[in-house]
């Protein structure tokens, strides 16, 4: 992310520099329009698809399980405008965050162009992550997901969900799909630019995957335990920014992301492994949305696997870089230590070079050069 330079010349309509200075003004306006639509009758049921859920399924009261009546949803290839909808209020909600938030502190503590990418970059991600655990954790809680373990992999396929959990994948997909554009509108650097797409790819891989194959329970626990690792290293590098003294958030950090793959490793394997495997319907229908079936449990947990494996091997890379730069430099300071001690004189050969007999440089002294001229 660079450091967008604002200046006095109005750029040319629709232009590069225009597109990127007001592009939060352009998509607000196109995600007006889509709001306006719910006000004609004409245009209220195209623009129903874009602003709510859709799919949804009411289920009657009864005495037995609930006094109330509950709808729940189930996904189709409606969600595709929905995503696209909330994908541009991501865009508007990041340009806030940018331009109210970030900017103002950018200006106050004067960081390098390297600082100032980073710390735009941690500052998104952080409020992201911070959001998406708490509403998360929400979910678990009220669901009683986190009471029963065994409701990640019984009455599977969950193909009907509630509205607070539809509604969290949607948003999740809606968000990694807007950072694509975002690369264009916050001027990525070419050389940042593919390890940005390795890991918004990665992201809608397995938020879509979990979503499509009717997985929602277990990516949901995994989601939130993946965000509060993430959101811990990124409040930890903002605080560092600010005070390169603190480092004590990296150590957790680095705990804790051990524990997380750890974690998810053994979920994976529970779920996928073993609760599904004793599961009695294993018969591949896609009119129900059951896809437990040895392929595809072989398939998801080689893809989890996989994934931990890469970000465990980004981690070990990142912590011996940060150790030998840590080596590198501890040595030159302890010899240039060593070397101001040597050199510095003693109480005795100060005392000598006061009375005249030898100068540091091995020169006769001025007392003695005047005994010899005399």
């Amino acid at each position: 992310m660079a450091i967008r330079k604002k200046s006095n010349k109005n750029p040319p309509v629709l232009s590069h520099e225009f597109v990127v200075q007001n592009h939060a003004d352009i998509v607000s306006c196109v995600a007006m329009v889509f709001l306006l639509g719910l006000m004609f009758e004409i245009t209220a049921k195209a623009a129903v698809i874009f602003v709510t859920l859709q799919y949804n399924v009411t289920i009657p009261a009864t005495e037995e399980q609930s006094a109330e009546t509950v709808s729940l949803y189930y996904y189709g290839f409606k969600d595709l405008a929905t995503i696209f909808f909330y994908m541009l209020v991501a865009i508007i909600v990041h340009a806030i965050i940018q331009e109210y938030v970030l900017d103002k502190i950018n200006r106050k503590m004067h960081f390098s162009k390297t600082k100032h990418s980073k710390f735009n970059e941690s500052g998104q991600l952080s409020v992201f992550y911070f959001f998406s655990c708490v509403w998360g954790a929400s979910i678990l809680v009220s669901e009683n997901y986190v009471s029963d373990p065994t409701s990640l992999w019984k009455d599977y396929p969950h193909t009907l969900i509630p509205f607070q959990m539809k509604f969290f994948y949607i948003s999740q997909l809606a968000y990694w799909f807007h950072a694509f554009p975002e690369l264009y509108f916050q001027k990525t650097k070419k050389e940042d630019i593919p390890r940005q797409l390795v890991y918004i790819g990665l992201y809608l891989f397995h938020i879509a995957g979990a979503y499509i194959l009717n997985l929602t329970h277990l990516g949901l626990v995994l989601l939130v335990l993946h965000y509060f690792v993430e959101f811990l290293f990124h409040i930890s590098r903002l605080f560092y920014f600010s005070d390169e003294k603190y480092q004590k958030g990296f150590s957790v950090w680095a705990v804790l992301f051990v524990l997380g793959r750890l974690l998810t490793l053994i979920l994976s394997v529970l779920t996928v492994g073993f609760g599904l495997a004793r599961a009695e319907n294993q018969v591949l229908d896609f009119s129900t949305g059951n896809f437990n079936v040895l392929g595809f449990r072989i398939g998801v947990l080689a893809s989890i696997c996989a994934t931990q494996a890469f970000m465990m091997w980004k981690f070990i890379n990142f912590q011996l870089r940060r150790w030998r730069e840590h080596s590198s430099s501890q040595p030159p300071s302890q010899k240039k230590k060593f070397v101001a001690a040597k050199g510095k004189p003693s109480k005795k050969e100060r005392e000598n070079g006061v009375n005249g007999t030898v100068t540091s440089n091995g020169a006769d002294s001025p007392r003695s050069r005047k005994d010899k001229s005399s």
